[in-house]
């Protein structure tokens, strides 16, 4: 493994790592976002309540977070409160924001600490407390604590946390041995360019000429051809309706190959002419003294 490939996997490797790291010990995002959601929509419960109290003036003061799961909303003045009213409210704003549908609500006396009224809702009509609905709190500085009786629900699930966890794993694993993939993937591109390189032909009249198969093929009929016929015709092929000197065809065809000949070159030409006769249009003709040409009617 080459320095640039050992760093680039241990870097992967350092990301998938700190991913898991982060999956089991980081604050859920759902969690972070259910405090906010709760204290907006606490603040929404104390301004209708104000307002059902004719005040339009006086403040919400900031709601406090006890815990994960206790809240407090408190006010700037006093206040009276119908039980029936502060149900619906509280019921509706917590549908809007999301929030559980398991709570318990408190209305304390400032000056004591004592409940003056509570109810609790298992979002269950069995369950669900809702006392003294009609007996209205007359004004007084009230405190109303709510406490959820069920977690939020989390951002990740653990199923979904072990099969996310196990997709990393199997990253992880991949990333090991990206090499020897990479490769054996590069060697079937290669493969497969080599098998089109291979079909690539050369037209001829009615054929076609595979040079590197040592091929023509006239429709679907194929003609093999030796090899000292293969390379005649890749000359031929490459000077067409040229004369060719006997010279140059023995020395590329045979003297460059430690090979000397005497009457071979014209053995191989009646047999390349045989294998073409098919196609009129095309023809080697022998140019008396001096070599041989292809002759292509196009």
């Amino acid at each position: 493994m080459t320095f640039k490939r050992k760093h680039a996997y241990l870097g992967a490797a350092f990301i998938v790592l700190t991913t898991i790291l982060w999956l089991f010990f980081a604050p859920d995002h759902q969690e972070v976002n259910f405090s906010e959601r709760v204290k907006i929509s606490l603040r929404d419960v104390g301004n209708q309540l104000l307002l059902e109290n004719q005040d339009s003036t006086s403040l919400v003061l900031p709601v406090i977070e006890i815990d994960q799961l206790n809240y407090e909303l408190s006010f700037e003045r006093s206040l009276a409160i119908a039980p029936n009213t502060i149900v619906t409210i509280v019921k509706e704003s917590f549908k809007r924001a999301e929030l559980p549908k398991k709570y318990l609500i408190e209305v304390v006396q400032c000056k004591d600490q004592e409940v003056a009224y509570s109810y609790s809702i298992f979002n269950d009509v069995e369950r669900d407390i809702v006392p003294c609905a009609n007996r209205i709190l007359p004004e007084n500085c009230f405190t109303i604590k709510a406490q959820f009786i069920e977690n939020p629900p989390p951002f990740l699930s653990k199923s979904q946390r072990l099969i996310l966890l196990c997709i990393l794993f199997v990253m992880l694993i991949a990333l090991a041995y990206w090499k020897d993939i990479f490769i054996r993937f590069r060697e079937s591109g290669l493969s497969n360019n080599d098998h089109t390189n291979n079909n690539t032909h050369t037209s001829i009249g009615i054929f076609k000429f595979y040079p590197d198969q040592n091929k023509l093929v006239k429709e679907a009929l194929e003609i093999g051809l030796s090899k000292k016929e293969c390379e005649l015709l890749a000359i031929f092929v490459s000077q067409p309706n040229q004369v060719i000197k006997r010279d140059e065809l023995t020395k590329r065809v045979w003297e460059d190959n430690g090979v000397i000949v005497g009457r071979s070159l014209d053995t191989y030409i009646s047999k390349l002419r045989k294998k073409l006769k098919d196609d009129t249009s095309i023809k080697i003709t022998n140019v008396h003294g001096v070599g041989y040409k292809l002759e292509i009617n196009y």
